[in-house]
């Protein structure tokens, strides 16, 4: 069960020579910054109007855009044209977000988000107010938080391939901002997507009823005043497996990798599995850890996972 884990790349990034590369202004791509079927848009709340209640594709030309949109009704996919060189920068809607969403559904593929802040201390790449959302090979950097959700109880949130760097904040008397953070979603999906160099708060908090958070990599080692790689407050059902797991050395709350109900125990957590993983802390730091914490009181399914010195499978609290 754990070679696999042990061969895979570390680093499930985006494609890092399109990250990396030299990035042009929207002017310079010769055409509208968005289109729609090959008709141009200047700002992308035009694009979004334009497909109203009905479904559409928005292509987001290469560059770096100061500009955000509300999608209110329909079904809409925000799409790259070059992925990872569409960029949204330090620009929020309503002062929540670069995409502030409660249509009917949306896909966001291939788009950077990156330097947002507001003065709630949210500010998001993406808020998601209702109905499903998928986000592919997606960065999330340099902001309060990367994706924030409402509740949603029937909708899905599912995010592959993506990478979420640099976010969470625990300061100013405000509450804390994390990684992600949704709701009460009927389900949150994560897979094949990594977190790292946290700034605060947890890297995946979550209050969905079902989890699947399988082979991500949560890298803690550079991270700064950071508490748990996955909150489950409400605790939840599902699946936590095949994740790697390397805790930090500034930590606000190094206590536990991986708590279960630890607010609240509003979702049932009998039989949550989580197996499969590595969990480790950096060399040359010598303290003690809990793998899984449980508030939950009802009976996980912990199944064999690989934990490095220091670490203990599960902690009833």
């Amino acid at each position: 069960m754990f070679k696999s884990i042990l061969r895979r790349p570390l680093l499930p990034l985006l494609a890092l020579p399109l990250l990396l590369a030299p990035v042009p202004l929207p002017a310079q791509t010769g055409g509208a910054p968005y289109s729609i079927d090959g008709r141009g848009f200047s700002r992308l709340q035009d694009a979004v109007d334009a497909i109203g209640e009905g479904e559409g594709t928005i292509r987001i030309a290469p560059g770096y855009h100061r500009d955000c949109a509300v999608q209110t009704a329909g079904r809409i996919a925000f799409v790259a044209a070059e992925p990872g060189r569409a960029i949204f920068d330090g620009v929020t809607c309503e002062g929540k977000a670069a995409l502030v969403l409660r249509g009917a559904g949306a896909r966001v593929e291939g788009v950077v988000f990156q330097n947002m802040r507001v003065p709630d201390g949210n500010g998001a790449g993406i808020r998601l107010e209702t109905s499903d959302l998928d986000v592919v090979n997606a960065m999330f950097r340099g902001s309060e938080q990367g994706i924030l959700t409402a509740d949603d109880p029937q909708a899905t949130l599912t995010i592959d391939r993506s990478t979420f760097s640099r976010l969470g904040r625990c300061d100013r008397g405000l509450s804390c901002a994390h990684s992600v953070y949704t709701g009460i979603y009927g389900r949150v999906a994560v897979t094949r997507s990594r977190f790292e160099k946290g700034s605060g708060g947890h890297y995946l908090k979550t209050r969905a009823i079902e989890v699947d958070v399988d082979d991500n990599s949560f890298d803690d080692t550079q991270g700064k005043a950071t508490n748990y790689m996955i909150d489950l407050p409400s605790g939840s059902v599902g699946r936590i497996s095949n994740n790697l797991f390397v805790q930090g050395r500034d930590k606000e709350n190094y206590s536990a990798f991986i708590a279960v109900a630890a607010e609240e125990r509003k979702n049932p957590s009998r039989g949550l599995v989580i197996e499969g993983n590595r969990a480790s802390l950096p060399a040359g730091v010598d303290r003690r850890s809990v793998f899984v914490a449980d508030w939950s009181g009802e009976p996980l399914a912990i199944g064999a996972n690989e934990l490095g010195a220091g670490l203990t499978k599960f902690e009833k609290r």
